[in-house]
C-alpha cells in the first residue's frame, strides 16, 4: 500500500477497535434491554485481539490487511458478532485486494460489500432492527457526498449525523433477527445496539478526521 493508504486504513481500523473496547459496558447495557447483554463484551474481546495482533498484520495491500483483521474477528469472538463483523471485514477486503491506494469510491464499495455479506450471513435486511439500518443510510450519504466531490472531513461528519439519526430511528422498529426478536413487540422503544455501535464509530471517525 502507499503510505497514505496504509496510514488512513490503519488509523481507521485501530480507532474502530479502541472505540469498541472503550464502549464495552455501554454496548452491553443497550443489548441487555431486549437481548442477552453480551454484544459489548463480544465486540470488546474480539477487537482486543485485533489490537494485540495489530503490529504483526501483513500490510502489503489493503485487502490483505483487512483479511487478517477479519480472520481475527471471526475466530476470536463468541456468539453471532464474530461471524457478522468478520464477514463484513472479509467482504470489504475482497473489494480492495491488490490495490495500492484508496479513495472515497473504494470506501463506498467496501461498505456495500460488507452490507451484502452481513445480509447473507445474518439473514437480515433493512427494517429488521439490526446494524444494517444504520450502515445502509450512512453508506448512501457517503456515496452521494463523494459524487458531489465533498471534502473528506465533511463527508465523515455527514455520515456520522446520518448514522446517528438512523440508529435512533431503530427504536420504533420491532426486532426480527437475533435474541431481541424473541421479545417481539417488547423490543420496540429501545434502539438496536448494533446500529448504535455504527453511529458511535462513525462519530469517532468524524471527530478524528
Amino acid at each position: 500500500m502507499t503510505t497514505d493508504a496504509t496510514t488512513h486504513l490503519e488509523q481507521t481500523v485501530r480507532l474502530i477497535a479502541t472505540t469498541c473496547v472503550e464502549n464495552e459496558t455501554y454496548f452491553s447495557d443497550l443489548d441487555a434491554v431486549a437481548g442477552d447483554g453480551d454484544f459489548g463484551y463480544s465486540l470488546a474481546r474480539g477487537f482486543e485481539n485485533v489490537l494485540e495482533g495489530f503490529d504483526g498484520y501483513d500490510r502489503s495491500d489493503p485487502g490483505t490487511f483487512l483479511q487478517q483483521v477479519a480472520m481475527t474477528m471471526s475466530s476470536r469472538i463468541g456468539g453471532t458478532s464474530g461471524p457478522i463483523w468478520g464477514t463484513a471485514f472479509l467482504r470489504a477486503a475482497g473489494v480492495v485486494k491488490g490495490r495500492d491506494d484508496l479513495g472515497a469510491d473504494d470506501v463506498v464499495a467496501m461498505l456495500r460489500a460488507a452490507v451484502e455479506g452481513i445480509k447473507k450471513r445474518g439473514g437480515a435486511d433493512l427494517g429488521d432492527k439490526t446494524l444494517l439500518d444504520a450502515i445502509v443510510p450512512m453508506t448512501d450519504a457517503i456515496e452521494a457526498d463523494a459524487a458531489a466531490h465533498t471534502d473528506g472531513a465533511a463527508i465523515a461528519r455527514h455520515a456520522a449525523e446520518v448514522a446517528r439519526q438512523a440508529a435512533d430511528a431503530t427504536s420504533a422498529l420491532e426486532a426480527r433477527r437475533g435474541r431481541a426478536s424473541y421479545t417481539g413487540e417488547r423490543s420496540i422503544g429501545s434502539p438496536d445496539p448494533g446500529a448504535v455501535a455504527v453511529a458511535v464509530l462513525a462519530e469517532r471517525i468524524a471527530d478524528d478526521w
